[in-house]
């Protein structure tokens, strides 16, 4: 099996869906796996109406008008959206009057635009000829932890997941939402932002594929931000070590957590371009050979803090540091770098 996953823009509108279909029915050999994200721009203005109804005030409007034009553009039923769009302002509703967003509601609210988004696609292949089927990728069996907002998978299901994938590929072609999951009490829980290519090689991973293609609208990995670099150039092969650096540190094309399902299994990632899908990308390997003396990328973070701790009872004194970083983790907060001086530590 091979997984495919298309991104909010290769899924944004009539071209880019036309492109991502073309693409599929030329997968369909290799019993393709498609996992999506919302439609571009979607998940934005769900969080966004969140915040907003708990103020008292929202409307679904712009939402359903979003639906509606994709839907229409691309010769499907845009009463197809309405069921979950009506569930959604149900949600909403609630949460002008409570008037308190909690991380578990949040998650729920962004949920609908991969779960929309899932059977409009999956709508949008059948018509054109692929048979096709929307799947949760929570009634596939994909569970998490309790930690809303940033989810963690857990292993163990991947059993299930195996068994419900492989049984829903028989005669047609997966359509599963990425970015969403369930917990063990079956409330909704997202994987964190960008986590649909993270979904794509947990399943992957469950059913051993011999390839995840993650399909966003640059060539692949580059190296460096095309948007500030007018140089920038496609990276051709990077090691999974690296990848998982550079998205760490950065790198937008790939989620932060994307390699560890991949690193375990040693599944080949490929990043590609929807708009020129016949250009190679990148593809990660678990050894890409060496290259010393070579950067090969530079990534970036913005809002970054950087917090100092200056303290002369640090001058020899053993467990400081560990008291210091407790503080960070009892916080749930990720340190990037770190410096030490006799007297002073500095954290990103």
């Amino acid at each position: 099996m091979r997984i495919l996953k298309f991104g909010g823009t290769s899924v944004g509108s009539a071209e880019a869906l036309e492109r991502a279909r073309d693409i599929v029915r030329g997968e369909l050999d290799a019993r393709p796996v498609v996992v999506v994200s919302a439609h571009a721009g979607v998940t934005d203005e769900l969080l966004s109406l969140a915040h907003r109804a708990v103020r008292g005030r929202y409307s679904l409007r712009k939402l359903r008008r979003r639906h509606a034009e994709l839907y229409g553009e691309i010769g499907i039923d845009p009463a197809l959206a309405d069921e979950l769009l009506d569930e959604l302002d149900d949600l909403l509703r609630g949460l002008t009057l409570v008037r308190e967003l909690t991380p578990r509601t949040l998650d729920r609210v962004a949920s609908f635009g991969e779960r929309i988004s899932a059977r409009g696609v999956a709508t949008y292949l059948h018509e054109g000829g692929i048979p096709a089927t929307a799947c949760d990728a929570y009634d596939l069996g994909l569970r998490t932890d309790s930690r809303f907002t940033a989810a963690t998978p857990d292993p163990a299901c991947f059993p299930e997941i195996r068994r419900n994938l492989k049984q829903a590929a028989r005669k047609k072609v997966p359509v599963v939402t990425g970015f969403v999951a369930q917990d063990a009490k079956g409330e909704i829980t997202t994987l964190g932002r960008s986590g649909s290519d993270f979904t794509a090689t947990l399943l992957g991973a469950a059913v051993e594929a011999d390839e995840v293609q993650i399909w966003p609208d640059v060539d692949g990995v580059m190296t460096a931000d095309p948007r500030i670099v007018s140089g920038a150039r496609s990276i051709p092969v990077l090691s999974i070590a690296e990848a998982s650096e550079l998205a760490y540190y950065g790198a937008r094309v790939i989620h932060p957590a994307t390699m560890l399902p991949a690193v375990e299994r040693r599944i080949p990632v490929r990043v590609r371009n929807t708009s020129q899908p016949d250009r190679p990308g990148t593809t990660i390997l678990a050894q890409a050979g060496s290259t010393r003396g070579a950067v090969k990328s530079i990534a970036y973070k913005r809002g970054i803090y950087l917090i100092t701790v200056e303290s002369s009872r640090m001058l020899l004194q053993s467990g400081f540091m560990a008291r210091i970083f407790e503080v960070f983790a009892r916080h749930d907060l990720s340190v990037d770098l770190v410096a030490t001086s006799e007297v002073t530590v500095s954290v990103t």
